[in-house]
């Protein structure tokens, strides 16, 4: 079953299930991805003893292991979505996580946050000597005429 789970999750990238496999699939799957980070053979070896899938190792050494090759651990994710309707068992779904979309797409969003904030609060700034140098003109004519 694991097997079967974890090719699906390499396959897919993100699958639904309960919260108990999760937790199994995750202590399952991440010495394999550990060990997809040298494409060697015998790495692959070993990565298809536990698979048995010739496509799901292709997909794991060829697009995976690029993208967690800088990630030092912790490739999963577990999010809970609730309980099953029929028996009430704990559902969440497992996501590799550097192929998540919606993640990858708040941050995105937080720095368009960021940069509007600083043009917003550079153009206060370039007003204010404006308005600092008619004062200093109004005060100059004043003093000379008191001279």
């Amino acid at each position: 079953m694991l097997s079967n789970m974890a090719t699906s999750l390499i396959m897919h990238k993100r699958i639904t299930t309960t919260l108990a496999k999760a937790k199994a699939l995750k202590k399952f799957v991440e010495p394999l991805l550990t060990k997809s980070k040298q494409d060697t053979t015998n790495a692959r070896r070993v990565v298809f003893s536990h698979l048995q899938n010739k496509y799901a190792i292709t997909e794991l050494f060829q697009v995976i292991s690029p993208k967690i090759a800088e990630r030092p651990g912790g490739y999963t994710r577990i999010i809970k979505t609730g309980f099953r309707q029929g028996d009430q068992a704990a559902m969440c779904f497992i996501e590799l996580v550097d192929f998540d979309e919606n993640m990858a797409k708040t941050t995105k969003k937080a720095t368009r946050t960021r940069r509007s904030r600083k043009s917003a609060a550079a153009a206060p700034a370039v007003e204010a000597p404006a308005t600092e140098a008619p004062a200093a003109e109004a005060e100059a004519p004043a003093e000379q005429a008191a001279e």
